[in-house]
């Protein structure tokens, strides 16, 4: 059977991991880095993913997306902060959902989510030996069902089976609890690029069991990195009266920047961000540079206001689990911004006792993905390991008044089914529209709308009459799905959902069409540029080969030399059939020229009664030795 693998689709980067001789162990990507960059650039016809799309932003800043994962399965009204600062376009796309423009082009969060995802698994594929379509893919714990349905739908749209969504603190503790033995009261924090969680989690006998879970997901490192870029932006401001912020060139640099400020704050006291020719004058169109100096303790100042938002969820999540700090056993800090010296201080502040750093924050909920992914397809090496999670925020419906009737309240575990009966507000009423919500705010227009589920059809009665059925189904992955039927007159109805940021069935089948279109254009294009790479590495070969062998006559010399001018022109022309004519013919006389000098070293060699020269095997690759 084919290997099943966790994915850690994150904000900033993302990992993929496979479990090996019993341990979940992190595959490298095709550059050798066991982390990925969550940035897809669109350049042309093509499509850059990871390192190589995040190295050509500044240059390219309307078409590199990055930080994606804050907007998928989002409605508009959610992210228009996000969007408003972002060197891309975000905007408002069908149904109140979010579309990213690229080069006229309208991009759902999923699709480009899904290109993230498909690096990876490629890469992993290779480094495997085996295709892999099996796949356990995290969220944060606080993403509510159209962000959790969308993230599936990514894997859908990468051509992946996505067997489990799994919380992304629950991955880290069943990383770090793997091979613990006792018993332990656990609690995660994570502080990634875009979200943040608490969870509290009891550990023992193989059973990981989510006791509560709390969060904010417009909480992430992307926060802070925003508050250094205001600065730096504001700083250069008031020397220069211009807003780099306008400058979307300006504005990816400055973004990069302050991500590399906050990380070298998190080992050094102050840093400085040096920016030459981060713009130019617009009258004198002379080049303007910007240097300042940063220290930890303004960047805290800058960040105080964030940092007092990281301690609610921490409270909050002891709240539920009905526990004091004083029980908690271990702090496992996952996500890079746990990095930040002033957050450690507060998990230290908040639970009286220095954070566990035995698991690496960039990696833990991949390897703990993994291990899920293991579990699922049986792998023995794992022994008998239960995971009871939760789910992390009530579920209810609209009710008269515009109130919310809980149905399933936040931190049930879960799968969980829930049904509650309801009837009509009016007389011979023919149908009810059910707002299924999201929240724990007790006004219905406080909380965020899943969907309008419409029953219809019912039979003239009396209000109250009616009974209505409706079923709440949370399933192992936290993603909910709602039945209704009108029990009086025995008569079922049908339920379709309306106004989801979430893509259709056939919008996702599109895409994976789409996707398959561009793999197999992005591999054609792959291979031209390899076979024009390679031409290139074996014009420079044997230019060297001149230079090196002084012995070879002027006329070998001035062959290889004529072959090699040729590769160049075939290289600058892209044309597929003049580069293989003259990958062919600079092959055929490169082997001629080393024969060649090969030969003519023998006869001084043998001349002077020195030893003769051996041919250099890792020259060229062909089976030939010198004529007798």
């Amino acid at each position: 059977m084919p290997k099943a693998v966790g994915i850690d689709l994150g904000t900033t980067n993302s990992v993929i991991s496979v479990m090996e001789g019993g341990r979940p162990e992190v595959i490298v990507n095709a550059e050798g880095a066991r982390t990925t960059p969550s940035v897809v650039a669109y350049k042309g016809d093509e499509r850059l993913v990871g390192q190589i799309a995040r190295r050509q932003a500044a240059l390219n800043p309307a078409a590199t997306l990055f930080e994606v994962k804050r907007f998928i399965g989002r409605r508009w009204d959610e992210v228009k902060e996000e969007a408003a600062r972002s060197p891309f376009t975000v905007k408002e796309g069908p149904g109140g959902s979010v579309r990213i423009e690229v080069n006229g082009q309208d991009l759902a969060p999923e699709q480009v989510s899904a290109e993230v995802l498909r690096k990876l698994v490629n890469d992993a594929s290779a480094k495997l030996g085996e295709k892999i379509k099996d796949v356990v893919v995290t969220v944060p714990a606080y993403f509510d069902n159209s962000q959790r349905e969308a993230t599936k739908q990514a894997g859908e749209i990468a051509g992946l089976n996505v067997l489990r969504v799994i919380n992304e603190p629950t991955a880290a503790a069943l990383a770090y609890g793997l091979e613990r033995k006792g018993n332990e009261t656990v609690l995660v924090f994570d502080l990634g690029g875009g979200t943040f969680d608490v969870t509290i989690l009891e550990l023992g006998d193989g059973v990981f069991e989510v006791k509560s879970t709390s969060g904010d997901t417009h909480l992430g490192g992307a926060d802070f990195d925003q508050r250094i870029v205001d600065w730096l932006a504001t700083e250069f401001q008031k020397d220069n009266s211009f807003d780099l912020r306008k400058d979307k060139q300006a504005l990816q640099r400055l973004i990069e920047a302050a991500e590399k400020a906050k990380i070298e704050l998190s080992n050094a006291s102050e840093t400085t961000v040096s920016l030459p020719f981060i713009t130019f004058d617009p009258e004198t169109r002379t080049p303007m540079h910007l240097e300042r100096t940063l220290s930890r303790a303004k960047f805290e100042e800058l960040t105080a206001d964030l940092l007092r938002r990281v301690r609610k969820p921490v409270e909050q999540a002891l709240a539920d689990a009905k526990l004091d700090a004083s029980k908690i056993d271990e702090v496992i800090l996952v996500g890079g911004s746990t990095r930040i010296p002033a957050v450690k201080r507060i998990v230290q502040d908040i639970i009286g006792k220095t954070p566990n750093e035995s698991v690496n924050p960039d990696e833990a909920v991949a390897l703990g993905a993994a291990v899920q992914a293991g579990i699922i397809q049986g792998d023995s090496s794992l022994g008998d390991i239960v995971l009871v999670d939760v789910t992390p925020l009530t579920l209810g419906v609209e009710v008269k008044g515009g109130m919310i009737a809980p149905m399933i309240t936040r931190n049930t575990t879960v799968p969980a089914k829930k049904t509650e009966i309801y009837t009509t507000a009016e007389n011979n009423q023919p149908g009810v529209e059910i707002n299924v919500l999201q929240g724990e705010r007790p006004m219905a227009n406080d909380n965020k709308s899943l969907g309008r589920f419409k029953l219809e059809g019912i039979p003239p009665m009396r209000a109250g009459q009616p009974q209505i059925e409706v079923t709440f189904d949370i399933d192992a992955n936290g993603i909910l799905h709602v039945t209704a039927k009108e029990k009086t007159s025995g008569k079922e109805a049908s339920i379709r959902i309306e106004n989801t940021t979430t893509l259709d069935k056939s919008d996702v089948e599109r895409m994976v069409q789409e996707a398959e279109q561009n793999a197999a254009a992005d591999k054609q294009r792959r291979e031209k540029v390899e076979k024009r790479n390679n031409l290139d590495s074996l014009r420079v070969q044997a230019l060297g080969q001149i230079e090196e062998n002084g012995a070879a006559t002027q006329d070998a010399k001035d062959k290889l030399k004529a072959a090699a001018d040729e590769a160049e022109e075939a290289v600058r022309s892209d044309d597929d059939a003049r580069i293989d004519a003259a990958q062919k013919k600079l092959e055929e006389e490169l082997r001629s020229f080393m024969t060649a000098a090969q030969a003519q070293g023998q006869d001084a060699g043998a001349a002077q009664g020195q030893p003769q020269a051996k041919a250099d095997d890792d020259v060229i690759d062909a089976d030939f030795k010198p004529a007798e």
